[in-house]
């Protein structure tokens, strides 16, 4: 017996034709554990953000890419669908697929807070979404939050839920286990948060 709560609102295919059409407006739409969310529009010092880790990985990991806002499928249950702020992957990992690709080449997820009044972002950023990338084993899971300035590191997916978590401050260098390792420098975060 499924409880209420637990109903999804709508079939994962229905959210697909919704989000094609409210992407045309510049909203970004996700549907995690049965629930659509929406995404604020990404500020300047959030793409700062995105553009220096994606620098580090290019530096220390050529073989790999970050791809921003990239479509995944994720969560076998539900059939959610999330579309992260990068995407840590080999190169061509996402050739020929749609607007929502699968997330098996994944290494990495990366979600960097917004600025907005929606209380549904600090639980999608910090519980929803963790638990949808790991019940989809992503290997990790790395948030740079600006509310706290820290980055958190979640790793080692088991049984829905990451099993490690390194938190550490802005301005010091954090390690992203295997299979990113990467040494990520964290100072200049400290220069766009509010």
């Amino acid at each position: 017996m499924t409880a209420i709560g637990d109903r999804p609102q709508m079939l994962a295919e229905e959210f697909e034709h919704i989000a094609q059409a409210a992407g045309r407006e510049g909203i970004r739409m996700e549907f995690i554990h049965g629930r659509i969310g929406v995404k604020a529009v990404p500020d300047g010092d959030h793409d700062e953000i995105i553009r220096w880790v994606m620098k580090q990985c290019m530096q220390q990991r050529p073989d790999l890419w970050l791809y921003p806002e990239r479509g995944l499928r994720v969560e076998t249950y539900r059939k959610g669908h999330a579309k992260p702020d990068g995407v840590l992957a080999p190169e061509g990992s996402f050739a020929g697929q749609g607007e929502w690709a699968s997330a098996d080449r994944a290494v990495m997820v990366v979600e960097v807070t917004s600025y907005d009044t929606d209380t549904d972002t600090d639980r999608r950023d910090r519980d929803e979404k963790p638990r949808a990338y790991a019940g989809t084993g992503i290997p990790v899971y790395l948030l740079v939050d600006r509310d706290s300035c820290e980055v958190l590191v979640c790793s080692e997916p088991e049984d829905g839920s990451y099993v490690n978590l390194v938190r550490r401050p802005f301005g010091k260098t954090v390690d992203l286990p295997d299979p990113v390792g990467i040494s990520l420098e964290t100072e200049p975060f400290k220069a766009w948060v509010r």
